[in-house]
């Protein structure tokens, strides 16, 4: 591949230390930006062309060879040498190796600082994308089990106490509008980082005359940077994208706790199948929800990367500082590991079960119908604070002999509120509960198939 010489050594008197060369290496990291990086150098050799910086011979020359270099580390022929410190290096020494002379005019006008810069926005442009297309598959599977339990009710619940009857739907839709919300903010974040920094070299820009716009149309961005200074250090996107992550992974922790609780002997609500569960290797009749447990220990790595990133940010004076080259540690990291969680979320509500019968034979516990019946009060005309007493009383006086609100005689209610009539038993008990909710997006039958009707329709268009 040549000579290991570095592009800068020549300021400095003898080589670098070889534990110097592995403490300040990349390689290892941000080989997987090896596409955009030579996206990236084919862009802007053809600006160089273009500004007659280059000739057309040149630029032919190092088109060819960077396509030659991109085939040859997709087959796995490519010599990945620590030395070249990282994946820009490598190339150009590969072109140099190609091409002679006209590899060496590829970086004109150029530094790693706006070419790093520019590689980690084009990779990151389309981690988005498959990010996205992983949140809406994870959608559609919860659309299609909520399709299964339109009409089936559980407990809803505030504090991790029992609090309203709500259907099984609803509680699977709510997952669906917290995706919705991660998709959009990585959306956001896309539009935001949509810019070129290619052209703003070092930190100064340059007094070649490229032409920035050239290369960021060809590049697909929106625009470029305007101040080359915040261009090459700006990695607020990449805070942005992990605190997106980070969300996500937030989202998916909230699942997995409710269905590791819902799966218990004590719940009973849900069965996983057993392709995402494990045993014990001393007791013989465990089934483990690890699958559920890893996505929810997994946030905290998701986390880390956040603060890590965070605080990379933190401490660095204007312009690019070496700081950054730890960006990617903590971006692919997170990218990487709400990945793997959003597969394993699909999969697991994919294959999950709700155990009816056996949640609609304790939906009565609890006084679900509390709320109800204080509504029902309202209704006839007694104001909200004197009924929600009246229903608290009445709570109390079933407890002390373990009755239902629904099984209470009419002269008993009138006992404790005249208003009450013989209608009241329509607004009691769970299931009638949650048929009667009125208002738009509640968490009842009338609201679950509607926006079952609406999901169905939205993601179908993705």
């Amino acid at each position: 591949m040549g000579n290991t010489e570095k592009s800068w050594e020549k300021r400095l008197a003898g080589g670098p230390d070889e534990v110097a060369v592995g403490f300040v290496e990349s390689l290892s990291v941000d080989t997987r930006l090896y596409k955009y990086d030579i996206v990236g150098s084919i862009a802007h050799a053809q600006m160089l062309a273009e500004q007659k910086l280059i000739s057309k011979a040149e630029l032919k020359l190092i088109k060819d060879g960077l396509v030659e270099i991109s085939e040859e580390i997709a087959a796995g022929r490519f010599e990945w040498r620590k030395e070249y410190e990282d994946i820009h290096m490598a190339i150009e020494a590969a072109l140099i190796a190609k091409v002679g002379q006209a590899g060496k005019k590829l970086h004109t006008g150029r530094s790693r600082n706006d070419q790093v810069a520019t590689d980690i926005r084009l990779w990151m442009r389309d981690e988005i994308e498959i990010l996205q297309a992983k949140i809406t598959l994870a959608q559609k599977a919860f659309v299609k089990l909520a399709g299964k339990y339109s009409e089936d009710v559980m407990p809803g619940y505030t504090h991790l106490q029992r609090a309203q009857p709500i259907v099984i739907a609803c509680y699977l839709l709510s997952f669906v509008e917290q995706l919705e919300r991660d998709f959009v903010r990585l959306k956001n974040c896309g539009v935001l980082l949509n810019i070129s920094p290619l052209g703003c070299g070092a930190v100064a820009g340059t007094t070649l005359p490229l032409d920035r716009k050239s290369t960021a149309k060809q590049l697909g961005f929106s625009d470029i940077s305007y101040n080359s200074v915040d261009a090459v250090s700006d990695r607020d996107f990449c805070a942005e994208f992990i605190f997106d992550c980070s969300v996500i992974s937030a989202h998916l922790s909230r699942l997995a706790e409710d269905w590791i609780i819902f799966s218990t002997n004590e719940f009973g609500f849900v069965r996983i199948d057993d392709a995402y569960c494990t045993s014990s290797s001393m007791m013989p009749q465990k089934r483990n929800p690890d699958m559920l447990e890893l996505i929810r220990g997994k946030t905290g790595r998701v986390y880390g990367s956040l603060t890590a990133m965070l605080t990379i940010l933190k401490g660095q004076p204007s312009g690019y500082n070496r700081d950054l080259q730890e960006d990617k540690v903590h971006v692919f990291s997170a990218s990487d590991t709400v990945e793997a969680c959003l597969d394993m979320a699909r999969a697991v509500v994919s294959h999950t079960k709700f155990k009816t019968k056996r949640i609609s034979a304790g939906l009565d516990e609890g006084f679900l119908d509390a709320t109800a019946l204080t509504e029902y009060l309202v209704g006839k005309g007694v104001a909200f604070r004197e009924a929600h007493g009246v229903v608290g009383s009445l709570v109390a006086y079933c407890e002390k002999d373990g009755r239902k609100l629904s099984v209470v005689s009419l002269d008993e209610l009138k006992g404790h509120c005249g208003a009450i009539e013989a209608d009241v038993y329509d607004s009691l008990g769970a299931a009638s509960v949650a048929s009667r909710y009125a208002t738009e997006g509640a968490a009842g039958t009338k609201q679950a198939k509607d926006q079952i009707a609406y999901w169905t329709r939205e993601l179908g268009q993705r």
